[in-house]
């Protein structure tokens, strides 16, 4: 066979994220139990439940920031050989960023480090990549402005800027409409519109779907650290807003909950 006759490779077919019976203790506390599930490429998913139900322990155990018991998979890779990290956007909380000096522009370009050597410099297309993602975020005119004297709808902005800017295949967004205002929460909503247009597998912990309602297409729920339902997002009927995503909008699932 000739090298034009070569059939090109098939596409990658493996779940963005994979977990098999994952537990996490903390302290002696067990925080996750036994949580299984698959999440597949181009997924935008919502992870709900209670406070302290063990969203985020769960959120942070896929990236292996947390000890965890049980088998985690990030695009078909055990999690202890995966070496991929560009193709991960982590948005954790905003209360967990601890940034002194740094401008809303450097916060954003150090989403492209794991793109580049390490210790050469930004080039062209990392410039226009920040610029790119600070614009789509509505904040292009505040690139040179401290962080830390943002608002907090503009914090989160930046943080979610700065996944956009490392150009990742799957996003996790830790509460990203966590205490800010309703301009930032549609500039959000439309960021999410376009990362579904373009395929992106998007997990993000919620509590209130807001304007993210539309564009969520399956929700898992946690109590006391156990999946307890996973299926379809079922939008409220009327309209009306949704508190606490209820458990009434879930199929139960299929995988063991104990």
């Amino acid at each position: 066979m000739t090298p034009a006759e070569t059939p090109a490779p098939e596409p990658a077919t493996e779940p963005a994220i994979t977990a098999q019976r994952v537990d996490v203790v903390l302290s002696g506390v067990p925080i996750v139990r036994r949580a299984s599930f698959e999440i597949g490429l181009g997924q935008t998913v919502a992870v709900t439940g209670n406070n302290g139900s063990g969203k985020t322990t769960l959120m942070r155990a896929l990236l292996g920031l947390v000890p965890h018991r049980g088998t985690v998979r990030l695009f078909g890779t055990e999690l202890s050989r995966f070496r991929d990290w560009r193709r991960i956007g982590y948005v954790p909380q905003r209360s967990t960023i601890l940034v002194q000096q740094a401008t809303a522009r450097e916060v954003v370009a150090s989403g492209r480090l794991g793109l580049r050597r390490p210790l050469w410099p930004a080039g062209a297309a990392d410039r226009r990549a920040v610029a790119d993602a600070l614009t789509r975020v509505g904040l292009a005119d505040r690139a040179q402005a401290p962080f830390v004297r943002l608002s907090g709808g503009q914090q989160q902005r930046v943080l979610i800027a700065r996944a956009l800017a490392g150009e990742a295949d799957l996003m996790i967004w830790d509460e990203p409409l966590a205490g800010v205002d309703q301009a930032t929460q549609g500039v959000l909503a439309d960021v999410l519109s376009d990362l579904r247009r373009q395929g992106t597998t998007v997990v993000m912990v919620l509590h209130e779907p807001g304007p993210f309602e539309p564009l969520i297409d399956r929700a898992i729920t946690l109590a006391d650290g156990r999946i307890v339902a996973d299926g379809p997002f079922l939008p409220a009927a009327g309209g009306h807003e949704v508190h606490e995503l209820p458990h009434s909008h879930f199929h139960e699932t299929g995988l063991e909950v104990v």
